[in-house]
């Protein structure tokens, strides 16, 4: 018998659901309450819903902003401040498009109790553009000309660090040698050095450090953990997650702002640790296509990728990784990779299993990349009992070798191709997605989620969270232990690229196994591929 549309919305129309999730489908000889119920009281789950965050309250969070390119901005309205220019944009965007909600969203956006207090930016235009939008005459917003001149400046408590990726380490290092509160954006590291001696400074201080990986709010991802916990999914051996894009901006190449000069940028100041080479502006406003200032693909997206996943997980850091690609689809002088193929290897994982004792054991997760199509394929987690699509909302179809499922499959109460469970925090909702990009954000979790039906910049809710712990204590959900373990797996991802091998983590000794000859952070930090380090044999 086959499922029509007519018994899905009957099968709906029956079913007690919270918010927008539902029973789906198995068969349609699943015709009544009684028996919907079972199926759902046998996957055992329940939509995460989100955390309650105490007020922040008291005396406000004097907060300045280091760094306001493209995602400084973005941080700033998370934060309730958005220039004149973006809110006039928007408010044209939403005359000609009365579905566009964006502005809508934001001047809806609950306040928090903090004030804007510095930016520092090393192109004037940038700051002067954060100046005239958020400096008032009640508040009088500050440009600092270096970002130590902020953080000793005795002006901030807390510094949002939304620079360039070779910038992240050592400005977040000294803010919490001051016991300045950091947010910081991924990738958190340059380089493994960094990335130990990040770790060793957020020990150290009493200010709280937060990795901007905001898809650890989206409601989906809360979700799906509660599933795999659960054993839904029976043992999950293999995960694919992608990028795909296929225009400038998402192969980061940005627009040149006209008024760019060597009087208007300084340029020995954003050049900081990488080479001295000349000014270039195609550096300045594209750097995530060089090494040197930037991580590629494995550093900028990658780790979206791996972190939604590690939150739903908890793999951690992976045994090895397997890297190839190349720069195919955009020779412009770049020297980070615009295809890129990853493979982690997690040997030892395991979320339980279904089967006998022993059976199961071990995952490869998969990370395929390309800047040159803009195909929408889905992360899919695949177990032996069910597999698991994974975005904004979820979809869980049951396997028809499954163990946990085999009386459901046999009698016509499950069948392969009709999923048992979705859930679509914003079922409710009229999106209006305007593009691919958007859609792939979202389907990322980091554009937005959703609470109570209402639609909520995850953003916004992530940088909450970090303020909330400041004044309340608790815990972030993205931290140094999180952070610590997206840097490492990413700068695997890097090395082994670079490298042309296989690398490898000690887990006990939580470092990465020595190649004799070989110097990570000198390779990090090259202009490209290396010749493949030679692997010599003893002989027995």
């Amino acid at each position: 018998m086959k499922w029509t549309r007519r018994d899905l919305l009957k099968g709906l129309g029956g079913l007690p659901i919270l918010g927008a999730v539902w029973w789906v489908g198995a068969s349609s000889a699943v015709y009544n309450k009684k028996e919907r119920l079972e199926i759902l009281n046998q996957l055992n789950i329940r939509p995460s819903l989100q955390s309650a965050v105490p007020h922040i309250g008291g005396a406000p969070i004097n907060v300045g902003i280091i760094g306001f390119g493209i995602r400084g901005e973005q941080l700033c309205r998370s934060l309730g401040f958005a220039t004149k220019e973006w809110m006039e944009e928007m408010r044209i965007e939403a005359e000609e498009d009365p579905n566009n909600k964006v502005l809508e969203d934001f001047l809806k956006q609950d306040r928090l109790n903090i004030n804007l207090v510095g930016v520092c930016d090393v192109f004037d235009v940038r700051a002067k553009k954060a100046l005239n939008s958020f400096s008032t005459s009640e508040n009088k917003i500050k440009r600092y000309a270096s970002y130590k001149d902020m953080i000793h400046s005795g002006e901030v408590d807390a510094v949002v660090i939304a620079t360039p990726d070779h910038w992240h380490a050592p400005m977040a290092i000294e803010a919490l040698n001051s016991n300045i509160h950091v947010y910081v954006e991924k990738p958190m590291t340059h380089t493994v050095q960094e990335t130990y001696a990040l770790r060793t400074a957020v020990e150290q201080s009493d200010a709280v450090f937060a990795v901007g990986h905001q898809h650890r709010q989206t409601l989906s991802f809360k979700t799906a953990r509660d599933i795999v916990e659960k054993g839904t999914l029976g043992h999950v051996s293999l995960i694919q997650t992608n990028t795909n894009r296929n225009d400038d901006n998402g192969a980061w190449n940005y627009d040149i702002h006209e008024m760019a000069n060597t009087q208007t940028i300084d340029w020995e100041q954003f050049l900081g640790s990488a080479p001295k080479t000349p000014f270039n502006k195609n550096h300045f406003f594209r750097w995530r296509k060089w090494w040197a200032y930037g991580s590629g693909l494995s550093g900028d997206l990658l780790t979206h990728d791996y972190d939604r996943l590690n939150c739903v997980l908890n793999m951690g850091i992976p045994d090895s990784v397997s890297t190839s690609g190349g720069i195919y689809t955009h020779n412009d002088g770049r020297n980070v990779p615009d295809v890129l193929q990853v493979n982690m290897e997690f040997p030892r994982y395991s979320v339980g299993s279904s089967q006998s004792k022993g059976k199961e054991i071990g995952m490869t997760f998969c990370y395929s990349a390309t800047l040159g199509n803009g195909f929408n394929r889905p992360t899919i987690l695949m177990g032996h009992d069910a597999t698991m699509e994974l975005g904004n909302k979820l979809t869980i179809w049951p396997d028809g070798s499954s163990t946990r499922y085999a009386d459901m499959l046999e009698n016509g109460k499950m069948q392969p191709n009709i999923p048992i469970y979705q859930y679509n925090p914003g079922a409710t909702v009229p999106d209006a997605i305007s593009s691919a990009t958007s859609q792939y954000f979202a389907d990322k979790g980091l554009m937005w989620t959703y609470i109570d039906g209402v639609r909520v910049d995850s953003t916004f809710l992530h940088m909450r969270e970090w303020l909330s712990v400041i004044k309340n204590g608790g815990k972030v959900s993205c931290g140094i232990k999180e952070g610590f373990e997206e840097a490492i797996s990413a700068h695997m991802a890097g090395l082994s690229w670079k490298l042309g091998r296989k690398i490898e983590w000690d887990a006990d000794q939580e470092v990465l196994k020595p190649i004799t000859g070989v110097d990570f952070d000198e390779v990090l930090l090259s202009n490209g591929q290396m010749e493949m380090v030679p692997i010599v044999m003893e002989k027995i």
